[in-house]
């Protein structure tokens, strides 16, 4: 099964026709349909209709095509393990510098708030996967 870009670039080129070709008629430009070439980015909802017929394919046939395949989640695993570590070491911050004495309640609660925010951001980036 191919992406909507092998799709794209097969039937466009199936057609003779240019990026740019293909991008006037659709009123975009040439840079869009690159992209979704490479499956950088894919079409506007609106523009499938004209861009399925224009290529003679069917909207099912763009719409059921591969999933784009993600990116390398080697950084993501790592900013995932950061935004988890961070609040871990800033509550055992604030609770050795306490019993040290060495901290005061205004440094704890804006220590205590950065592990926080980590978190935060932490959470929504696992509910965008």
């Amino acid at each position: 099964m191919k992406t909507m870009g092998e799709i794209i670039a097969y039937k466009r080129k199936e057609k003779s026709m240019s990026q740019a070709e293909l991008a006037a008629k659709l009123n975009i430009t040439d840079k869009a349909v690159s992209k979704w070439e490479r499956n950088l980015s894919c079409p506007d909802v609106n523009s499938i209709p004209k861009l399925a017929e224009t290529l003679g394919v069917t909207v099912d046939e763009l719409l059921n095509a591969k999933k784009m395949d993600a990116p390398n989640n080697e950084q993501s695993d790592i900013i995932s393990l950061i935004l988890k570590a961070v609040p871990l070491a800033m509550g055992i911050a604030v609770v050795v510098l306490h019993i040290l004495g060495g901290i005061d309640a205004s440094s704890a609660i804006v220590l205590l708030g950065i592990g926080l925010v980590c978190i935060s951001i932490g959470a929504l980036n696992e509910r965008k996967k």
